[in-house]
């Protein structure tokens, strides 16, 4: 499935989170799920916008929103979904 259509890539709108408070899967705004491996490949990939990945202290890639000084947009502000 092509994570572009008319050149707009996807962007994450909702999150699910553990018990917690750690996100563990993401949904698209094209209404895709995507649990965190699969959320992670599609952002190293380049296929969604307005995140990035990075790697922590712990050796470990993460997902994170880009910052561009807007916290509404920040991924543990997003709404959640079940």
């Amino acid at each position: 499935m092509a994570a572009e259509t008319n050149g707009q890539k996807e962007s994450f709108i909702a999150v699910k989170k553990n018990g917690d408070g750690d996100i563990t899967a993401f949904q698209t705004s094209k209404g895709r799920v995507l649990d965190y491996e699969q959320a992670l490949a599609e952002v190293k990939a380049g296929n969604i916008q307005g995140v990035n990945a990075f790697k922590g202290r712990d050796g470990e890639t993460y997902i994170r929103g880009d910052a561009d000084g807007d916290p509404s947009n920040n991924l543990d502000n997003l709404p959640t979904f079940e």
